[in-house]
């Protein structure tokens, strides 16, 4: 599947003639806990070159393969994830430390994730998170029995958000690395349904667990207490500029495109 991805990556680049500067594995893959038949859920970073941007109109700033039931492909160009990155997006944070990289610029990765600690905001991150495991927490109590998808959706933004409020930083992606956080019994026991939903199809439905229902509505509980307290960034709007021109010149025939040089991103 890898080999297919690449290609198809490559192909996005020849059809829509940008340059992917970052792709990665973002869905249950990237976090810790996928099942058998979990699909490839992959996102990338992507950029048009410099007479894109000089226009007066607005333009598609993202660029989606069909979905099928093995692949969803989908990507943003870096003047929108900028913009988004000043906004802290939890998703975009993610991306930047999935374990499962495509496609890279080494360069470019490394100046993105020392911007996103700069611009990282504890406040809107912990609304994303407390919005989210709220809204799963919610749909696991519908019956007796639950999907255990939906049971680590709820896990992993719930675990997010507490990792907020103790440390205020960016959560891990992936699941196993904010267990520090929590007490050894939770621990083993989601250990034992990662197991389990490792040899489990997507649609396997689970008899629900009182510890998990009992950690859920305490965690969200006080994620809820705290969330209006926690900081939010103070990153200067004027370092994303220059980052981004630098990576729009990059890629443009016109300002050279030769590709990153390492000294481009010291200081920035």
């Amino acid at each position: 599947m890898e080999g297919i991805i690449k290609k198809k990556l490559s192909n996005i680049e020849n059809i829509n003639e940008v340059k992917i500067l970052y792709a990665c594995e973002s869905g249950s893959r990237a976090w810790g806990f996928p099942s058998p038949n979990s699909d490839y859920d992959v996102r990338f970073i992507y950029a048009q070159d410099l007479d894109w941007h000089l226009s007066l109109v607005d333009k598609k700033d993202t660029i989606d393969l069909p979905i099928n039931e093995d692949l969803d492909i989908g990507g943003w160009e870096i003047k929108k994830v900028l913009r988004l990155l000043w906004k802290s997006n939890p998703p975009l944070l993610e991306w930047l430390q999935s374990p499962i990289i495509y496609q890279s610029d080494d360069h470019f990765l490394k100046g993105m994730q020392e911007l996103s600690q700069e611009y990282f905001s504890p406040i809107a991150v912990m609304h994303h998170y407390l919005s989210m495991s709220k809204k799963y927490f919610e749909a696991c109590q519908e019956s007796n029995e639950v999907k255990l998808k939906k049971y680590f959706y709820a896990l992993r933004t719930a675990i997010a958000g507490k990792w907020v409020c103790e440390k205020e930083t960016i959560p891990p992606i992936e699941l196993p690395k904010m267990f520090e956080i929590i007490s050894d019994n939770v621990q083993d026991k989601i250990q034992e349904l990662i197991v389990l939903k490792s040899h489990q199809k997507e649609d396997y439905l689970h008899k629900r667990e009182p510890l998990i229902d009992a950690f859920l509505s305490e965690t969200i509980r006080e994620n809820e207490a705290i969330a209006n307290k926690l900081p939010s960034a103070n990153g200067d709007i004027e370092k994303l500029d220059e980052f981004y021109r630098k990576v729009v010149r990059s890629v443009s025939p016109a300002g050279g495109g030769r590709g990153w040089i390492k000294s481009s991103f010291i200081n920035i």
